[in-house]
């Protein structure tokens, strides 16, 4: 019977094989996937954001090519999610010189952005807005609430996308409660998507930072009749479907709702109801 001593080299050999092939598949890993870890390896020696563990921490979306862009454009509408938990986390690790860079770079991305939407380019411009709220660490409330208010901007011209525009120019206006150009785009979309009542609210409050503004002087005159004929509409439709209802109850008993009248009190404003046995 060999002794341990004798088995012990006998080991050392399979231990080297899988060592070796550790090697081989990692070796195969990096040669499948080189341009996605030089990606990587170039984004952490352009930028600085900290690190846990030596991992970077980056939510910026990897870059791509302008052809990468174009399909991506075409087939589906680019990724708007702003993980804020994510970018909390991330902005403990930086420093402020971090910080500073972090802005300049979404500074950057607004600026192409801006570039997009003179030049109708809207979904392109909403993903590069995207990637500088991804980008500008939340210390910064007055560059991303401008962010947020670009990117609905952008979003207002994509006739599927005015509700999402709505939710960014609140998100914008929670960063920055006097934004009086985000107050306006709102209550903008607030009109077009038929919301009169919060449209000629921020209106409103628009003239309390600027009380000569034209557009919200118009507006606070114009919307009240508007509200008006649109709720006497509502009002007329309910009583027709009320009536319509009314009717069907009746029929059994040979009546109709024209058998009823609604007689207004003028000193109280209340309703009484008159009954007509055969009415005219």
């Amino acid at each position: 019977m060999a002794s341990a001593n004798d088995r012990s080299p006998k080991l050392q050999p399979n231990e080297e094989v899988v060592e070796e092939l550790t090697r081989d598949l990692e070796g195969s890993c990096i040669q499948a996937d080189g341009d996605r870890a030089a990606d990587c390896s170039s984004k952490k020696n352009a930028r600085s954001k900290g690190t846990l563990g030596g991992n970077a921490w980056d939510i910026v979306d990897e870059e791509r090519n302008e052809d990468d862009d174009n399909a991506q454009d075409a087939d589906s509408p680019p990724s708007e999610d702003v993980d804020e938990v994510l970018l909390k986390d991330r902005d403990l690790l930086l420093t402020e010189s971090e910080q500073e860079a972090l802005k300049g770079e979404a500074e950057n991305l607004k600026q192409v952005g801006n570039d997009l939407f003179k030049s109708g380019e809207y979904v392109q411009a909403i993903s590069r807005y995207t990637q500088g709220l991804q980008t500008c660490p939340l210390v910064y409330s007055k560059e991303r609430s401008i962010l947020y208010a670009n990117r609905a901007a952008a979003k207002a011209k994509c006739q599927t996308e005015k509700d999402s525009a709505i939710s960014d120019c609140t998100k914008a206006i929670e960063l920055n409660s006097s934004y009086v150009k985000a107050y306006i785009r709102r209550a903008q979309l607030y009109e077009e998507t038929e919301k009169l009542d919060e449209a000629l609210e921020d209106f409103k409050k628009v003239l309390t930072f600027d009380s000569s503004h034209t557009e919200a002087n118009h507006a606070v005159r114009r919307l009240p009749p508007l509200i008006e004929e649109r709720n006497e509409k509502l009002k007329t439709e309910m009583l027709g479907k009320l009536k319509d209802l009314g009717n069907m109850v009746l029929k059994p008993f040979g009546l109709s709702t024209n058998n009823f009248e609604l007689e207004k009190d003028p000193n109280s404003g209340g309703y009484s109801v008159k009954f007509h046995q055969n009415p005219m």
